[in-house]
């Protein structure tokens, strides 16, 4: 496949494949020509397609970074700040920078691909400050919804099908993605355990021995409860900071996954940049969510006039993909 890759600003595409061979012919020339230009490239994807396109590239693997999104973006509320660094730092004296990342795959749960989507939508937020770089996005669309598929269609200004680049007429650039903040959460389960707080001197600790003691019953190891503990006491106290100084704790199991949801009388600020952002010193928000992301495998947030809703996601398991 042989496409111009004249980049003006953020360049931020779909590419559609439905086998390994498509993929492979979309990504290498993709990848050959940020190589051949002298830039840097870094390909987020999973384990398998990193062994398939550093066989392909051969000796030029040793010019890319690899990275495996299972890790890295298993909370796909941490790609974004992983490609600001990137760009970052290499994006000087007009050098092509190039990046591919595949944030979802079949075996995203329905939460995970609904934070997916709003992370395609939001990095063209977070680029559109005219960055000059090229960004590819594998969809496997003989394994995704086709409703997943249309989704990328909306966020992405141009894709990629057949060896053929069409810019895409469902394109919105401000698009109001399937997880944006006003869209509310489905109901927690009937018997979820709870625990209400506010700012009394004693409602803090409560709340910890309350996560502490129900974390401590799942599979969880020691430092993963004290992970969750620290999740959602991070979550109370901007709760009792800032959101209106009162609330519940909710918990509750969803198959392999330890769900926590905070919900007080709050309103966040309409910035769904917060939490993707690293914090700086004279940053006046933002530090709790961002610390929030580093600590779970999923984090959803939802804010609406009379309340604000986070809920975090710990994987009980290994993660895959």
């Amino acid at each position: 496949m042989s496409l111009p890759e004249v980049v003006s600003g953020f360049r931020h595409e779909a590419l559609f494949y439905s086998s390994r061979e498509e993929f492979l012919d979309g990504a290498v020339p993709f990848i050959e020509g940020g190589v051949a230009e002298g830039g840097p490239v870094l390909v987020v994807v999973d384990r398998e397609k990193i062994g398939l396109l550093r066989t392909a590239l051969g000796a030029g693997a040793d010019r890319v970074d690899f990275a495996d999104m299972a890790e890295v973006g298993r909370n796909p509320a941490r790609i974004i700040p992983l490609w600001r660094r990137f760009v970052d730092r290499n994006l000087v004296d007009g050098k092509p920078v190039r990046g591919i990342g595949e944030p979802l795959w079949a075996g995203r749960s329905s939460a995970e691909v609904v934070e997916c989507q709003a992370h395609e939508t939001l990095l063209n937020t977070a680029f559109g400050d005219g960055s000059a770089w090229s960004l590819l996005c594998p969809y496997d669309v003989a394994a995704l919804d086709a409703q997943v598929v249309d989704e990328a269609r909306r966020s992405h200004p141009s894709l990629i099908a057949d060896g053929v680049r069409t810019s895409s007429a469902d394109y919105v650039f401000d698009h109001p993605s399937p997880a944006r903040w006003d869209h509310r959460l489905d109901p927690p389960p009937v018997g979820a355990a709870q625990c209400p707080f506010a700012s009394d001197r004693g409602s803090p600790a409560a709340v910890r021995r309350f996560v502490r003691d129900h974390a401590t019953a799942t599979p969880l190891d020691r430092a993963a409860v004290e992970r969750v503990v620290l999740t959602v006491n991070e979550l109370v106290t901007n709760s009792v900071v800032h959101g209106g100084g009162h609330g519940v704790v909710r918990l509750w199991r969803d198959g392999d996954t330890l769900v926590c949801e905070v919900r007080d009388a709050g309103t966040l600020v309409a910035d769904p940049l917060t939490g993707r952002r690293a914090p700086t010193g004279g940053q006046p928000g933002g530090r709790g969510l961002w610390l929030v992301n580093q600590l779970c495998d999923l984090v959803q947030v939802r804010t609406a006039p009379e309340s604000t809703v986070v809920r975090t996601h710990h994987r009980l398991t290994a993660p895959h993909c």
